[in-house]
């Protein structure tokens, strides 16, 4: 259960009702989040409006994005993230099994750039102090530097908001779920999250 209050366009001041509305359309189907991220206005502009601007100027595919963000939300159970980019991650093509069991290690089906994409993302979710250089030269492979500095801010920032969700029990939308299993993916799959 949300821990408080979410707010509707009636509760935003005038000086940030036109940023609610525009992350509001951006981010139509984190509608819970949006309504109780915005009781800091300035937060809400900064974090969506990261989450937007960085997007929309990536020259990193969306998949490998989404793999990151889910490894990255599965390692914080993140149970709000893991379900919404499950969905994202299951419309970019990848296996509804591959999806509920990306973080392990054993599991085939993943490209050589996937399993460092989520290699990284797990190691900068569990201990970023404690990377070693050999996953620099793994991801070096594939990508340059502006892409690796991309890449793990992504991989920071879905943090942030895994811990927010977390801290303030943001609810799933209603219907969310039923999208999820429409799609092939399970919750049973998720217990751990």
């Amino acid at each position: 259960m949300t821990r408080v209050k979410k707010i509707s366009l009636k509760d935003i001041s005038e000086e940030h009702k036109d940023e609610y509305l525009k992350f509001k359309n951006l981010f139509a189907s984190f509608e819970n989040q949006l309504s109780v991220y915005s009781h800091s206005p300035v937060g809400m502009k900064h974090l969506y409006g990261m989450s937007y601007e960085i997007s929309q100027s990536s020259s990193l595919p969306k998949r490998l994005i989404e793999i990151a963000v889910i490894s990255a939300s599965f390692q914080n159970k993140c149970k709000y993230c893991v379900v919404h980019h499950s969905s994202i991650l299951a419309d970019l093509g990848l296996d509804s099994d591959l999806i509920s069991n990306i973080n392990n290690q054993e599991k085939k089906g993943l490209t050589e750039v996937e399993i460092i994409v989520r290699d990284y993302a797990i190691a900068v979710t569990e201990k970023a102090w404690g990377i070693k250089d050999e996953m620099f030269e793994r991801l070096k492979i594939f990508f340059n530097d502006s892409e690796i500095v991309e890449l793990t801010m992504r991989i920071a920032l879905t943090g942030l908001f895994n811990k927010v969700n977390q801290a303030l029990g943001i609810e799933m939308e209603e219907g969310l779920m039923a999208e999820f299993m429409s799609k092939g993916l399970s919750i049973d799959s998720f217990e751990s999250v």
